[in-house]
This record gives C-alpha cells, structure tokens and sequence, in this order.
C-alpha cells in the first residue's frame, strides 16, 4: 500500500531569485533521503509561491523495503585460536553486531578469511520514519543566502512561520526551532483571513486556491504569460517574451491578475532600452510594443491579488514609472549635453584592476592593439579602429550607464551617434562586449568585430600573466566567458588567423604600454591557448561533434580555430561517406608498424617486391597533391586520395613481410608506411578516434 505524503514550509516572502534552486534543491535532498531510508515513491513534486515551499510525495509506500545488511569483521586467524575457539575480536565483533558469535559466517575475500555479520533488517513503517525524515529534508536545505531568526541556530533563506505535514490523512508532528507542525496553513497574505484549518492533502490544495494562493508555480506562471498577451492584445501592442521576467515575476506573486498602465508618450524620446530597463529591472513590468515593433508609451503590470479597486492600482504604479523615466530622461538630456569624446580623460579616475592599472591605461593599449589585430585580420581601418577603441570605454561615465549598468555600450552607441561619430565607429562601442553570453549576437561590423577580439584577449591575457586564472566555480572576471566569445567569433565568422600569434602580439603590446605582467609572453600563451581550447572543445561537443573527433582534431599544436573547425566538420562528413573505412585501414595499417620508426625516409634501390615498388610510386604521386590539398583546406579531397591507396596497401602486406632481418630492408618499408602516416596524422591524430 502507498498513500501520498506533503509537507508545507511556511515563511517570510523569500526573494524570488532564490525559488527556482531552491524547488529544486528540495526535490534532490528529498528524493536521496527517501532512497537511503529504502522508502519507494512513484514521484517527487515540489511546488512555491514567496510565502511557501511544498514537497510533495506520491505514492509513498507505508513500509520501508527489508534489507540484508553485511558487515565485515576481523580475519578469521585473528578472531579464532588455532583449535577454533572464540577471541576476544570474535566475541567483541558479535557483540557490537548484536549477534552470537556462533552466527557469524567465514567468507573468503581475495584469498584472505574474515568474519562476517550477516543480518536480516524488517523494514519499519513510515508513519513512525516520515516526521525525523522531513526535519533532516528542512535541515539539509542550503541557499546562497540564509539567515537566522531570534536567538534560534537553524539557518534558512527567511524564517520559517509555519509548518503542516500530512501521511496520507494523518498529521504528522515535526518541529523546527520554536515551530511545531499544525492542522492549518495561511492563504494570501491580504486577502485571507487568518490560519485555514486543513484536514487533509486534496483539501490543503483546494484550501488554497480558495483564499487567492495558486501553489502550482507553472499553473501561475501560464496564467501570468497568458494575462500579459491578452492585455497587451487589447492595448494594441505585443508585450516583451522574456521568461527570466516571467519567471521572477511568477515568484513575486501568489495570486496574478494583470493591468496595462500608461505614461507619457514624451519620454519615447529617451532611447528604448534605457526605457525597457527602467521598466524591467526597477519594476518588474512587461513592455509593449506596436506592430511596427516600436515601444509604446504603456506597461503591463502584475499584482498580487485580485482586480479589486484595479484603477487606484494602476494609478499608483504610473506614479512610481513616471519618476523613474523623470531621472531616465534628465540623465539623458545631461549626457548628449557635451560630445562622448569629453569623457574620456576621466577614466583615469577609473580602476580596471588594482594590478592593471585604469580603463584610460586599457583603453590607450587597446588603440594600439585593435590597430595590430586588424591588420592581422584584413578587417576595417586603421582611423575607425583608433577611434572606437578610444570611445569605447567613454560611457562608463555617464550618468545614465552609473545609473544603468547594464546599458554600457549601448548607451555609448547613442552617444556616439548624438556627437557625430561615423555609424561604424557607433556600431563597435556597442559591439565590442559581444558576444555576452553563449547564444548572444556576434558583432556584424568589421570595426566591431577587431575591437570585440581586441578587448577579449587583452583581458585574457591581462589576466593569465598576472597569474589570475578561473579555479572551480569560480571566475568573478568571466574569463571563460570572454575566451567563450573568442571561440564563436573566430569559427561562426570565419576569421582566419593565428591565436598564438595574437596573444603573444597582446602581451607586448601590454608591455609596451607599461603593463607590470608576471609571466612571459609563452608561458601566458601556452596557459592561455589550453584555456580556449578547452572552451572550443565544449563548444564542439554542444554542436554534437563526437568526442573522440574533437580529441583527434583539438591538440595538434594547431593555433588556427577556424582552420580545426574546418577539419573536424570535412572528417565528420567524411566518416558518413564509402571511403571512410578504407581510409581508416590505410591509416592503420600503415601507423601501427611505424609508430615508433622516426625517419620517413625511404631508399627505392631497396625495394624488392613489385607489390612495394608499387606502393611507393603510389604515394611518391599523390603525396604533394595530399600536402597540397589539406594545405589549401581541401580536406575531403586530401582523404580520398589517402583512401585510394587501399589495394595497394593490401596487397602489399599479402606479399611482403615488412619486420624482415634485413634493416635496410625494413627500415626502407617502414619509411614507407611512415611516410602514409605522416600524411593522415598532418590532418588529425587519428589514433584517437574510436572504430
């Protein structure tokens, strides 16, 4: 028999930043504790609102599963004397075990004797395990953040209010601190009127959901997402899809009722995003847009509560707005007031890092090294390239981004249009911290793109000489997400160009400049570039490259992550073709025998045996053309030819032995497969791919 099991947490309103891990934390400590108490459950589901966190259990079995539990004791010479009588171990060991010794059993471990304790557990009931059980599941919870409450030890994200817990139809008795578990729960904060008696688990939902709480987060999150369309619809616009808002939005509330809320169309004149930011970040709104995808002068509220005096609601969220978009419009007005390129003396006021000196200090260096980059590249001007490196720091100091953060670079991109600057050089202050995140735009300007790089590899490198690397969870610089970025944009935009050259080139620059760095230039090289490889090698796995390819491809000294990008997708397509496998057994063949033979080198006067003289004719014809093709990233065409020389190599090991006494001899047939080899392995190590 199972019946179903529920527990309800009662608290303070816990930041709904927290919900979502901590549902999920309660669902894993849950899920291990029933296993190790050898209770079954069909399923786990957790469930939260701000003033609750629920775990409930289905099908719940009402006895625990018996078990045989073994132990092992001392060897069987230390625990009998020679005529078998029982030691002091023995009888100590039985003892401890609850056993007589005469039911201790002898097993033979790896050769060795020991005394065993076997003994037969009869699970108990559940009723009795469940209310210790659900006191450790409360106890075991962590939170990024916790507190404790009055003169009482245990920490949780707020303090604990309440407690209710039911077995089936039985109330379960737990206590934490000064809280002991009751018969009743607490429904809407403002709309309930004190504790709700509850008999049961069916009646604690209906309970509930008749006093404006709707426990279920997903069933409150659709009616959230489905409420916001709906008013948008009526208002004429589209409202923003953002499910981090709705999901922090969900967990805000435990009753949501929709409202639209309009402000003044003369704040449309600030640009959108600082608007939308306002909106989203401070209040938690969702913004409208028109059909024509321009935002309208409204916002999509949710409150806490039903649609009771909804205009006095409404009226008071206009106000709160319309003070925010007051300080939005006054920045904005403030900062085009004087031209970008004003700010930029005052970032020497900024810090960049306390061993890096300022953003001025950066940003003079990044002049030089986007310059250097996009020669490297072929890409932009030298004139562009100066003056959004010089620009592109410049809006750190407005009023607006202090204000904002989160608007740096886009901001710099509307002050830069305000004072003039060309569109291109416009485009690259915002472009040059893309991509953010995995899945972000890359930047679509040439002038973007080699200032993007130029600042992801000066903070690379900045960081790795000075010995500042990512350990464990921890990279409070985003190290790996801007080595992240230098992988997309060299491969997703076909860039062409040597990544070791660029970090060694960055590390003088930064020398140059006056950079204090603690590493050389190859060592912050060679740590760096196994740090992006590293980030290539995940990125390659989540574009469903097979593990042992991406191995085969990744470490061959190669520094050129368009030109690995490349190899490994001809491989990929080769690997689906006819050719593959007589590729693969040329290039086995030929490497197992030569792999430890160094010399490629291979005198034809040697050669005995039509089926050899054969072979080497063979690969004298169509190794340049190899070369040349893998050279000129004709990979495909490169492995045909490798793949073509099957019947050869085929006969050639029907004919001849190649481990022959003669060394000439042999050392001339194993520069031969040496040399066929060679050829596949300047392509990919493909020892490591598995057949």
């Amino acid at each position: 028999m199972s019946q179903d099991m529920l527990l309800e947490i009662g608290v303070e309103e816990i930041p709904s930043a927290l919900m979502p891990g901590a549902l999920d934390d309660l669902k894993t400590i849950a899920a291990a504790k029933l296993q190790q108490s050898r209770l079954e459950f069909s399923e786990i589901i957790t469930l939260g609102t701000p003033r609750r966190l629920v775990l409930h259990v289905k099908g719940l079995e009402e006895k625990q599963k018996d078990t045989v539990i073994e132990n092992r004791g001392p060897k069987k010479s230390s625990a009998f004397s020679q005529d078998g009588a029982p030691t002091k171990a023995a009888l100590g060991f039985a003892r401890s075990q609850g056993l007589e010794v005469s039911d201790l059993e002898i097993r033979d471990v790896g050769g060795v004797e020991y005394v065993y304790a076997v003994k037969q557990e009869v699970g108990g009931q559940t009723e009795k395990l469940i209310a210790g059980l659900l006191t450790d599941i409360i106890s075991a919870m962590n939170f990024p953040r916790s507190m404790r409450w009055g003169y009482f030890q245990t920490r949780f994200a707020r303090p604990i209010r309440w407690l209710l817990a039911f077995f089936g139809s039985q109330l379960l008795s737990i206590r934490i601190e000064n809280i002991e578990s009751a018969d009743w729960t607490m429904g809407h904060r403002f709309l309930a009127s004190g504790p709700i008696k509850v008999a049961g688990i069916d009646e604690y939902f209906a309970a509930l959901r008749n006093n404006y709480v709707i426990v279920d987060q997903s069933e409150r999150k659709e009616m959230i997402r489905s409420q916001v369309r709906e008013t948008a619809s009526r208002a004429g616009g589209t409202a923003i899809e953002s499910e981090d808002l709705l999901n922090e939005v969900c967990f805000l509330v435990e009753y949501p009722t929709a409202f639209y809320g309009q402000f003044s169309p003369s704040y449309l004149d600030v640009p959108a995003e600082v608007l939308t930011t306002s909106m989203i970040a401070h209040q938690r709104y969702f913004p409208v847009f028109s059909p024509d995808q321009k935002l309208m002068a409204g916002f999509i509220g949710v409150r806490n509560g039903t649609d009771y005096c909804m205009d006095l609601v409404r009226a008071g969220n206009e106000r709160v707005l319309k003070a925010r978009l007051e300080d939005a419009l006054f920045f904005w007005k403030e900062d085009i007031s004087h031209p970008l390129r004003d700010l930029v003396p005052g970032l020497k006021d900024v810090l960049f890092h306390e061993k890096l000196g300022s953003i001025l200090d950066k940003v003079e260096c990044l002049r030089s090294l986007a310059v250097s980059i996009g020669e490297n590249l072929g890409l932009s001007n030298q004139d562009d390239l100066d003056r959004a490196a010089l620009l592109c720091k410049a809006d750190l100091l407005s009023s607006m981004v202090y204000e904002f953060p989160e608007l740096q670079g886009i901001m710099g991109r509307y002050y830069a249009r305000q004072s003039a600057e060309n569109s291109e050089v416009a485009e690259a202050i915002l472009e040059h911290y893309l991509p953010k995140f995995a899945g972000d735009r890359l930047p679509v300007t040439a002038t973007g793109t080699v200032l993007a790089l130029a600042e992801k590899l000066f903070n690379l490198t900045a960081f790795f000489a000075m010995g500042i690397k990512p350990t464990g969870s921890q990279d409070p610089y985003a190290l790996r997400r801007q080595a992240l970025g230098v992988v997309y944009m060299i491969i997703d935009l076909r860039l062409e160009t040597r990544l070791r050259v660029l970090i060694t080139d960055t590390h003088a620059a930064m020398t140059r400049f006056g950079f204090k760095l603690k590493l050389n230039a190859e060592e912050t090289a060679q740590d760096l570039m196994d740090f992006i490889l590293q980030r290539m090698r995940g990125v390659m796995l989540d574009r469903g490259y097979p593990y042992d390819l991406i191995d085969a491809v990744l470490y061959q000294g190669l520094d050129d992550l368009q030109q690995i990008a490349g190899r490994a997708e001809s491989i990929r397509l080769f690997r689906k073709s006819k050719d593959w496998e007589d590729f693969m057994v040329v290039f086995n063949r030929s490497h197992n025998l030569s792999k430890k033979w160094d010399s490629i080198e291979v005198r034809q006067e040697l050669l005995v045996d039509e089926s050899e003289k054969n072979l080497y004719n063979l690969v004298q014809l169509i190794r340049p053309q190899v070369e040349a093709a893998f050279r000129e990233c004709r990979y495909q065409e490169g492995l045909e030819m490798l793949a073509g020389l099957r019947p050869a190599i085929d006969i050639f090991f029907e004919a001849v032995m190649v481990m022959v006494e003669d060394e000439d001899l042999r050392g001339a047939r194993l520069g031969l497969l040496k040399t066929i080899a060679d050829m596949g392995n300047s392509l990919a190590d493909f020892t490591k791919i598995v057949l």
